[in-house]
């Protein structure tokens, strides 16, 4: 009877009736751009160029408008969301050097593990960003681990950091592809690799242009931050990156179509440098970045096709969301700006990434699973740092006190079946910010200046910065001085939320 009794609460947790046909462990596709806003596709607002694919997913699937990246930056809402702990609590979660340490310790519980854990092929294909090797940095002539395989997935395909850092090399499994022992790679952060041109000193050798920093190492003709020297055989064309990546992803599927899987695809696009391969190059009218959606679009629709061809649509739960916000002018002088017009990269969002502004974490994100999730739009208040717990339960699988600090049990909101998500959630971007239903409390940073010239709008300010999100999306009007209570109760919970190391 306890059996039985158990069992049944299992199959309640995954919000699927005894005796359904739709399995109660579906293969999970998780798909995350960079730097993709929210208004960044045709289905959130966009109409200088159309997302077909994306558009799909949110006409079959369930599309959010309150979700969430854990941080306005890469490399700290990769490690929330698959370590389900705020990224502030930890040090050294910050936008990494490409020859940075594994920063997620080597068999902690991650979204990964989890899956793997009950009995799911896992993998990682794309943009890591969250370190490899011991303290010291990686061997990348030998062995280069700990990484994705020691956190919870069984086979990984990735780019170290961002095309835009060195080393331009893709790694698998432990090593890094195509590499001639014969030319070792050498990597610095630090002092410049002596005989090597760089583009502060050699811009002659350059196809793309910096607008400010990346201007060190040249790789097929683009500066990026930092240097290197070696691995010529193994080194990366920017233009079919985005193509090995969707390659790798299409194999991944098919090799593991007969069992459950969980992959974890995560592109490029539409980061810098955008160098979209010839048949989306100029197709946007945006310039570079707008083409590199497109690319990330196509990408999307050759999954979603894949999944098709092999009868796996209706056994699979694809998630489609971003690492944080847009942002356009970022290290390349690819017209971005020049040529955005009337497109609006964040939708009716203020601020992009870096910015502590609903644009920089609020993000698109859109759930499908036929003939499970109900297709419609949901405003329910979710992060992407509760997929560890929401996978917990999906699965059946436990979670002990100390996994996943932060992470929410969110499943009923994203299958659709409840209005609700989370109560309350903390925002990251250089300050923290607490959202509590409509209301946004962003705590003061001592110091901070705002500079209307800056390329990028933080956010922060030395006094603290009160919105009602309902009836002020922009957050144009601060009421901290008008609501004195309101303020300091925000202030106080998102103490006792910092204070407690953990709010799960």
């Amino acid at each position: 009877m306890k059996y039985r009794l158990f069992t049944l609460l299992l199959v309640a947790s995954a919000g699927l009736a005894p005796g359904a046909d739709t399995p109660v462990r579906p293969n999970i596709l998780l798909i995350y751009t960079d730097d993709l806003g929210y208004g960044d596709a045709s289905c959130y607002g966009a109409t200088a160029f159309q997302t077909p694919s994306v558009d799909r997913l949110a006409k079959e699937g369930l599309r959010f408008t309150d979700a969430h990246s854990p941080s306005a930056t890469c490399t700290p809402s990769r490690y929330a969301m698959l370590s389900g702990e705020y990224p502030w609590r930890k040090k050294g979660t910050h936008i990494l050097p490409g020859d940075a340490a594994l920063i997620i310790e080597p068999g902690r519980t991650t979204m990964a593990s989890i899956l793997q854990k009950a009995g799911y092929t896992t993998g990682v294909v794309g943009k890591w960003h969250l370190g490899l090797g011991p303290q010291g940095g990686p061997d990348w002539n030998g062995g280069v681990k700990p990484g994705p395989l020691e956190v919870g997935f069984s086979s990984s395909f990735i780019m170290a950091a961002t095309a835009d850092r060195v080393p331009c090399v893709f790694v698998e499994n432990h090593r890094v592809v195509g590499l001639d022992p014969a030319d070792p790679i050498k990597v610095s952060y630090g002092a410049p690799i002596v005989g090597e041109p760089t583009g502060a000193k050699n811009p002659e050798l350059l196809r793309v242009h910096p607008s400010h920093g990346h201007d060190q190492a040249i790789v097929d003709g683009i500066s990026r931050i930092g240097h290197m020297s070696g691995g010529q055989a193994a080194r990366w064309k920017d233009e079919e990156m985005a193509d090995v990546f969707a390659s790798r992803a299409k194999t991944f599927i098919e090799q593991n179509a007969a069992r459950p899987f969980f992959l974890y695809f995560a592109t490029h696009d539409p980061h810098v440098p955008r160098v979209p391969h010839p048949r989306f190059a100029g197709k946007s009218g945006l310039g570079p970045r707008g083409d590199a959606i497109l690319q990330m679009d196509a990408g999307v629709g050759d999954l979603l096709a894949t999944l098709d061809r092999l009868g796996l649509a209706e056994k699979t739960l694809v998630i489609f969301t971003s690492d944080n916000g847009p942002v356009l002018d970022d290290g390349y002088r690819d017209e971005a700006v020049a040529k955005n017009g009337d497109h609006r990269p964040a939708g009716a969002w203020r601020g992009g990434k870096y910015s502590i502004f609903e644009g920089g974490t609020r993000v698109p994100f859109i759930v499908r699973w036929p003939g499970r999730v109900k297709p419609g739009v949901s405003d329910a208040l979710v992060s992407q740092m509760d997929f560890p717990a929401t996978f917990a339960a999906l699965t059946g699988q436990p979670l002990a006190e100390a996994d996943a600090p932060d992470s929410f049990n969110v499943l009923p909101a994203l299958l659709g079946d409840s209005p609700a998500g989370r109560e309350h959630l903390v925002e990251h971007a250089g300050t923290l910010a607490l959202r509590e239903g409509a209301w946004k409390y962003i705590e003061p940073k001592p110091g901070a200046k705002r500079n209307p010239m800056s390329r990028v709008e933080q956010g922060t300010d030395p006094e603290p910065q009160l919105y009602n999100l309902a009836t002020d999306p922009g957050e144009t009007r601060n009421l901290a001085a008008g609501q004195p209570e309101k303020t300091a109760a925000l202030a106080a919970r998102l103490t006792k939320i910092r204070e407690d190391r953990r709010s799960r």
